[in-house]
């Protein structure tokens, strides 16, 4: 399987156009925890992405996630701008001068990203972030991996993780964070950041089913 800087361009400007689509929903499932503006500046963020993306169109993948990753830092605003922005920096260092990649590499790519949103965060599963439902879905491509199975439905079964990461944020209690200050009030909301990263993934899956084997 090829993955070219092309796919790459194209999973970002899908992750764009999905988070301006659930910016509502990100806004309303903020509502109860945070400061009710997760939707509204990820949609900015990424709008602004867009409008970088010319620029380094013809550059290598590492470049490319980290013009993406700078953006975000400096457009999005509350905890989400620095931690989106670190993880797609962290990636972006972990494929530089790369212009295609193997499935292999994605994997290493998405874990470094994690590790930068852990380091930057401060946070661990359980805690009721992103976290809980990115990590998931990265121990079934490890996984997957060591087993030689077929990345297209080690994917599939990724984002199913993910998405089941993300739901089982809503019995939790947030102890990181702006939802943290609720204590048990936090208890029963779905995490707004575990969201748009379950909506990043499906993107993802996107992407990658469009790539021949």
């Amino acid at each position: 399987m090829r993955i070219t800087a092309e796919h790459v361009i194209k999973f970002i400007e899908g992750v764009a156009a999905r988070i301006k689509e659930h910016r509502d929903e990100l806004v309303q499932l903020d509502q109860p925890i945070g400061d009710s503006d997760h939707g509204v500046n990820m949609d900015r963020g990424f709008t602004t992405v867009l409008d970088k993306l010319p620029t380094v169109a013809d550059k290598d993948i590492g470049t490319i996630l980290k013009t993406v990753g700078m953006t975000l830092v400096s457009t999005v605003g509350g905890a989400s701008g620095p931690l989106y922005g670190t993880a797609f920096i962290r990636a972006g260092m972990a494929l530089a001068d790369r212009y295609e990649l193997t499935p292999a590499e994605v994997v290493a790519a998405l874990e470094a990203a994690l590790e930068g949103i852990q380091a930057r965060g401060k946070a661990q599963r359980g805690e009721k972030t992103m976290i809980d439902a990115i990590a998931p879905g990265i121990d079934v491509l490890k996984e997957a991996q060591a087993s030689g199975e077929d990345f297209h439905a080690a994917m599939r079964r990724s984002v199913a993780a993910v998405e089941a990461g993300m739901k089982a944020t809503i019995p939790m209690l947030a102890t990181k964070g702006r939802a943290s200050y609720l204590g048990q009030r936090s208890i029963g909301h779905q995490d707004p950041g575990a969201t748009s990263a379950f909506y990043m993934a499906q993107v993802m899956l996107e992407t990658i089913e469009g790539i021949e084997e």
